[in-house]
């Protein structure tokens, strides 16, 4: 795993200083260097069971064609992390509006903890539909594919309403994770904010998660439910 990570990262290394070279660098004199920390998620989610603390963010630096991007999701449940998930990726325009991402991905909850390659697309569909679509190789040959959606729907300037939807498709059965092959999970949102400032903003809502085929079989198993409702309370920002 560690000759895995060694590639992956010394690929990485090579596309970002392939941007640094003097054309690139002098094409770029006149575009300042910006960042940009989202966070697009920091909710409590009331469900059946233990209350889980819900984190989703972003960060990028970088200029108008070249950034890193750095993605977080992390979950704590009665104090402890059950969720871990971690980003970082070289992220290169290429159309309006849309980004090609890759990099690499690091799960260290639940365990056993994984090394993924990371390569996918972000940015805004047609109708402005936020999309960003991944897919996932890991240092255990597992393939993923991963599809986040989300659209904002303003009924004042402040007032926001976003559903958005998250999936994710397994190319095997991973029964040291609780994963079968297949469609394994779906998430699906509905929140309400109300934008204060544009850089922040309190919300409430509803958020549905359901598991699936072979997925949903070893949750039932281990005494776990297949689908839950959770309503949640939180806060969007970014700076």
């Amino acid at each position: 795993m560690k000759k895995f990570k060694k590639t992956l990262l010394s690929l990485l290394s090579l596309l970002a200083m392939a941007t640094l070279n003097p054309v690139a660098q002098a094409a770029m004199e006149d575009d300042p260097t910006l960042a940009k920390v989202m966070i697009n998620q920091l909710e409590h989610r009331y469900t059946d069971g233990p209350d889980p603390l819900v984190l989703e963010g972003e960060a990028w630096i970088g200029k108008d064609l070249h950034k890193a991007w750095f993605k977080i999701d992390a979950a704590r449940v009665n104090g402890k992390t059950e969720e871990l998930e971690v980003q970082a990726l070289y992220s290169r325009a290429v159309a309006p509006f849309w980004d090609l991402q890759v990099g690499l991905r690091q799960d260290f909850r639940p365990k056993p903890d994984q090394t993924w390659l990371a390569l996918g697309l972000k940015g805004l569909a047609p109708y402005w539909f936020e999309t960003d679509v991944a897919a996932f190789v890991s240092d255990e040959g597992q393939f993923v594919l991963r599809g986040q959606f989300e659209y904002e729907l303003l009924f004042t300037q402040q007032l926001i309403l976003s559903p958005e939807v998250t999936f994710n498709l397994y190319a095997r059965d991973d029964k040291k994770r609780d994963i079968g092959a297949g469609l394994a999970d779906m998430q699906a949102g509905l929140r309400l904010r109300y934008e204060f400032v544009r850089e922040f903003a309190p919300y409430v809502g509803v958020n549905w998660n359901r598991k699936f085929g072979e997925t949903a079989g070893l949750a039932r198993a281990a005494g776990e439910k297949a689908d839950d409702v959770q309503f949640v309370i939180g806060i969007r920002a970014w700076f």
